[in-house]
């Protein structure tokens, strides 16, 4: 795994979320220098959301920025993608949401700003990111881990509700 690759955490949980990450995941790869990895769709239980949100859609796409491109030039480009396929300004916090994109990691790129954070400062935590996220670099190091992702998936606690979708 190239480490110069940036990650994009996935979700939905309003529309056909699985055809919405399926088109968002092809238009990526517009993004990307070269061919993107892209995880499994999984189903996920709602984290931090207003109760009765809807079951969300989570995956993890790989990329490789394009020459010049910069973290902050690429969170601009995922924010726009987000209000083409449909999102809204927040009203609520972790509101259900037709497309939800964030910036995992970019490369070796750390930023602390209120724009932001790299790497996503609560991904270790979040089976919904590393459970796609391991399936496509289970070896990789988050900046300020000192464990591959397939291990920080092993502390975490399980999770029956998450599934892997066909």
């Amino acid at each position: 795994m190239n480490s110069s690759f940036a990650f994009i955490a996935l979700g939905s949980n309003l529309g056909d979320s699985q055809q919405t990450l399926r088109r968002a995941m092809e238009r990526l790869e517009e993004y990307s220098a070269e061919p993107v990895i892209k995880s499994s769709l999984w189903e996920t239980a709602p984290v931090d959301c207003p109760p009765d949100s809807p079951r969300f859609v989570n995956a993890v796409v790989g990329l490789m920025p394009k020459p010049g491109e910069t973290p902050e030039s690429l969170l601009r480009e995922l924010n726009a993608l987000e209000r083409e396929f449909g999102r809204q300004p927040k009203k609520v916090l972790n509101e259900a949401r037709a497309l939800d994109l964030d910036l995992i990691a970019f490369g070796s790129e750390t930023r602390n700003t209120q724009q932001l954070v790299l790497p996503h400062p609560r991904a270790a935590q979040r089976r919904f990111v590393l459970q796609p996220l391991g399936e496509i670099a289970p070896e990789l190091i988050l900046l300020g881990q000192s464990k591959p992702v397939a291990q920080l998936l092993e502390v975490l606690p399980p999770d029956s509700t998450i599934r892997k979708l066909g």
